[in-house]
């Protein structure tokens, strides 16, 4: 019989409210349990939305959103509408989270790899690609023609939603993959939005935005480890780029590229301090177990957490901190404003004729389909890669099918690039409702068949 034992849980004296988990996550693991949790509040949120849009309610949830709010210093005035302050302002952290989560992948992730990396980045531009044309099939020219960016976009929370329904039937490598070929995406996103969704540019405003940029890199370099200076600083860029004509929300990502990635303490010098203080920890142990009484054990908690947040990175502790705030404030806020669209059987069917909404829904459907698993396809049969572990190309249609799944992003940059046309709007929003429910069930469908069938 073996004489190892598995760790027995810490002993709790009182916490009836806390959660107690018995075993670690990695920083990977606790992405994907909380963004997979997110996307079925998100889905509880827009469904919500349409609900309130399309009831009593309905001129009072429009009348909220429209409702403006500012503030003026001197002869200076900032104002914008509830639905723009959320839009511009409130989804700036999750620009900041989605930059910080691309930093940790381009660093140390799926994405440092280049030899892993290539498959789900080439995957995922020909899934970017592939939705752009189809969708300027439809709308070759006039105003639609600007929404060519709208189906480009896969959203994360509601993939991963769908592809933890199949806990245990696929395997973990798919769903590395899907996470990478999503930040990817994500990153294409926000590339397509900082060069083709932008207003006219005020060049001086431009030119103060790349100084406070220079001087974010400063601190980095210069070795501030401080959250403050880099949020003051990130405020005054996220004012310069909103008047500049560059959507603000990219302050976020310009931020998040700058926090510093690396520990202030080495890690095998922590690993002793850590055993000594441990040592250290039980020659003061009392039998009271009160810690306000025992003043030495007290100072070496204190000095424990200085060491802990000195051998972790910011960017670690940033990441950590903001994803319970962005997935399940945030975005649930931003679902809530942005998916309620009027709706009438008339209106429904003559949307489904207009082709902002076909071409939104051919991009996401089709267009991801055949950009994702035909050029993974590809580049699997020309060598140039491999498929993950476990992973076959039926399934790598399942996700394929599953990036038809566009919400949060697409819906972002539908606001953008048809501001002021409530009509353009409503008709990719649909558009955008329409794809990413029948993309998440056929995605879900195939891939539960393809395990059965394994």
């Amino acid at each position: 019989m073996s004489n190892t034992h598995s760790p027995s849980p810490t002993k709790r004296l009182f916490a009836p409210f806390e959660l107690v988990f018995d075993r670690f996550r990695t920083p990977f693991e606790e992405f994907v349990h909380r963004t997979t949790t997110a996307g079925f509040l998100l889905m509880a949120m827009a469904l919500l939305a349409l609900l309130l849009a399309n009831s009593a309610l309905s001129q009072l949830y429009f009348h909220a959103l429209h409702t403006p709010i500012g503030f003026h210093i001197g002869d200076w005035v900032l104002e914008k509408s509830f639905h723009h302050w959320i839009n511009d302002g409130l989804m700036a952290l999750f620009f900041f989270a989605v930059g910080l989560e691309l930093k940790r992948e381009l660093l140390v992730g799926e994405l440092s790899d280049p030899r892993q990396a290539l498959l789900p980045i080439l995957a995922a531009m020909g899934g970017m690609l592939a939705p752009a044309l189809l969708y300027a099939l439809f709308n070759p020219t006039g105003d639609g023609a600007a929404g060519w960016g709208i189906p480009m976009a896969t959203d994360i929370a509601f993939a991963l939603g769908v592809i933890a329904l199949l806990a245990g039937r696929v395997p973990k490598t798919l769903i590395t993959f899907l996470v990478a070929l999503a930040i990817v995406d994500d990153l294409g996103a926000v590339l397509v939005i900082a060069l083709f969704y932008t207003e006219q540019l005020s060049t001086m405003l431009l030119l103060v935005a790349i100084g406070l940029t220079v001087l974010l890199v400063f601190l980095n370099r210069a070795g501030v480890r401080s959250y403050v200076p880099y949020f003051l600083v990130a405020v005054a860029l996220w004012l310069v780029l909103l008047e500049s004509g560059v959507h603000a929300t990219l302050a976020g990502v310009i931020t998040a590229f700058t926090i510093p990635a690396l520990p202030r303490y080495d890690s095998r010098a922590f690993a002793q301090q850590i055993q000594d203080w441990v040592s250290e920890f039980n020659q003061h142990h009392d039998a009271s177990g009160n810690a306000l009484r025992n003043q030495e054990q007290v100072a070496l908690l204190q000095s424990l957490e200085t060491q802990i947040q000195g051998v972790s990175t910011p960017l670690q502790r940033l990441e950590h901190r903001l994803h319970f705030p962005v997935a399940f404030v945030v975005l649930p806020i931003f679902a809530l404003a942005n998916a309620g669209i009027l709706l009438s059987f008339d209106g429904f069917m003559t949307s489904l004729t207009d082709s902002v909404t076909l071409g939104v829904i051919a991009g996401l459907m089709l267009g991801k389909l055949v950009g994702i698993a035909g050029v993974a396809s590809l580049v699997v049969t020309l060598g140039w890669a491999r498929l993950p572990e476990g992973v076959s190309l039926s399934q790598i249609i399942g996700v394929a099918l599953l990036g038809g799944i566009g919400f949060t992003m697409s819906i972002f940059i539908a606001e953008i690039g048809f501001v002021g046309n409530d009509a353009l709007i409503n008709q990719a929003k649909l558009g955008i409702l329409i794809a990413s429910v029948l993309s998440g069930v056929l995605g879900y469908a195939f891939l539960r068949w393809q395990a059965q069938e394994a």
